[in-house]
């Protein structure tokens, strides 16, 4: 997998699914603060303050939000230009510093296509990588048995196999995917679950934040 190349893959999608968006001030529930532009001036924001060395550790809530403020008059048009200036930039940049940015665009790219009702891109080897990443920071127990993750092609325990887990979730590969990033609600979550009780587990999936209110 080659994280430079999936970035602009995801980035040329993202130009396409936003030029197209037929109402740019649609909510994105996977982001509920924000509409479509806005989450989309925080992705172009982001490249721009990362080439420029402005990135805290933390990506903490007042630097996103300048992002979005400082472009809240842009048209999609506009912001469109910045992101498409931007991309060789941050391209160099990724290959001096590691592809972190690219779980930026991946992740966000599936939060815009949820608020336009536009699905896409749900099994390409960005995504497999991201998940992978995040599918690490799940904060389970590793001395024993505990979750299994099941999908259609994908299955993960942090230790031992499948059949030795108590708790098992089954779901599509792209459900869960999404899961590890907090991206699905308590609610689906205890809906896949085939064996045992996940409520104790609950919180090894909000590495991203507290899980939504409402189904994803």
């Amino acid at each position: 997998m080659d994280p430079i190349a999936e970035w602009t893959h995801a980035h040329e999608r993202v130009i396409e699914l936003v030029s197209a968006a037929p109402d740019p001030s649609v909510r994105v529930p996977a982001c509920p603060d924000w509409t479509v532009r806005d989450l989309f001036s925080h992705m172009v924001g982001l490249g721009a303050d990362v080439v420029a060395g402005d990135e805290p550790d933390d990506h903490n809530e007042r630097w996103t939000a300048a992002q979005v403020a400082t472009r809240r008059d842009r048209t999609v048009a506009e912001l469109v230009a910045e992101w498409r200036a931007v991309a060789d930039p941050l391209r160099g940049w990724m290959r001096d510093h590691g592809p972190r940015p690219l779980a930026d665009v991946i992740i966000h790219e599936q939060d815009l296509r949820g608020a336009l009702g536009v699905p896409g891109a749900q099994d390409t080897p960005g995504l497999h990588a991201i998940r992978e990443r995040f599918v690490g920071r799940l904060t389970l127990p590793t001395d024993e048995p505990s979750v299994a993750l099941v999908g259609d092609t994908w299955s993960w325990t942090p230790v031992g196999g499948v059949d030795d887990a108590p708790v098992l979730l089954r779901a599509s590969d792209f459900d869960l995917t999404r899961a590890l990033m907090s991206r699905r609600s308590a609610a689906q979550l205890k809906s896949w679950t085939e064996r045992g009780d996940l409520t104790p587990h609950l919180s090894a999936f909000t590495s991203l934040g507290p899980l939504p209110d409402t189904d994803l």
